[in-house]
């Protein structure tokens, strides 16, 4: 069951909505335990101090900021919030915009932004407003410490708020030495006219479900097998990718192969969706005793 983990308001104009804070994702993945490789006994990792080979307690530790080496200047938690304390618990709505005008590479980690008691009304405006205005909010907010530019938009029912990257966190295109220049990338208008029929012949309505970690199922049906007494054969590793000899040709090989498709009953041509591995780590029931031991973790 989520839970919140953080609370204040949003601040919109005059009108303050309070709300609570969710993350919107639980992120999967398959942890390991560091163990001796000799004894198969779980690695313990200590907080020491490296002059008196002490170890150092959670309540111990304090920010430092390193100003050369071995010099710190040590900051609290207290008084970073006093830096500017009405905004450790507002979210300050700054501008609205056009949700087209915002660069994806900006975007960084979603938030559901729920109510808190006595607020929901006031949710329901600012909520109704934005969905009949088409725009999205552009706020900021101090989460643990550190202020976050961030986007709130509509999302059925619940606004979602998006933390951002700011401008100058974003590397510049033009700082990138290997990208080549416009004349490199020109394609001839036959090669253009291809790639956009491949591009048709592969286009489809975007379901997330179609979509799966099949590394992490593989992962996790590897930890099954080997925990049940199965002997694993490494496989050699992957060739490179080859580069393309002829464009042209690749391309019309493409659209053969997804003609193929249709002439085997693939519909229009659209990629199927992949058959899900027998080893599904969030499912639940009809599961083997040793996929207990497969965690994942978010």
């Amino acid at each position: 069951m989520p839970r919140s983990i953080w609370s204040g308001a949003i601040s919109f104009g005059l009108v303050n909505v309070p709300i609570k804070l969710y993350s919107a994702v639980s992120r999967k993945t398959v942890r390991f335990n560091q163990l001796n490789k000799d004894t198969g006994n779980r690695i313990q990792q200590k907080r020491v101090d490296p002059e008196t080979g002490e170890e150092v307690t959670y309540d111990q530790i304090v920010k430092g900021y390193e100003l050369t080496k071995d010099r710190y200047v040590v900051v609290t938690p207290e008084e970073l919030d006093a830096l500017d304390p009405e905004r450790t618990r507002t979210i300050d709505i700054e501008d609205f915009v056009d949700l087209e005008e915002i660069d994806p590479v900006y975007y960084d980690h979603p938030y559901y932004l729920v109510p808190d008691k006595g607020a929901t009304k006031a949710y329901g405006l600012l909520l109704g407003a934005m969905e009949k205005a088409g725009k999205v909010a552009i706020a900021r907010v101090v989460i643990r410490s550190k202020e976050q530019l961030v986007a709130i938009r509509p999302s059925g029912d619940v606004l979602l708020m998006e933390t951002m990257l700011f401008h100058d966190e974003v590397v510049p295109t033009d700082e990138i030495e290997d990208l080549p220049e416009g004349k490199e990338l020109k394609a001839s208008d036959r090669e253009l006219k291809m790639a956009q029929q491949l591009i048709d012949s592969l286009s489809s309505e975007f379901d997330p479900s179609r979509y799966h970690d099949e590394y992490r199922e593989k992962v996790i049906e590897l930890i099954e097998r080997k925990a049940s007494g199965e002997e694993i054969a490494v496989q050699p590793e992957a060739p490179q990718p080859a580069r393309v000899p002829d464009l042209m040709a690749a391309l019309e090989a493409s659209l053969a192969a997804v003609k193929d498709k249709d002439g085997d009953g693939g519909g229009n041509g659209k990629a199927a969706p992949k058959q899900r591995s027998s080893a599904k780590s969030g499912s639940s029931g009809g599961g083997s005793k040793s996929r207990s031991k497969a965690k994942t973790s978010s």
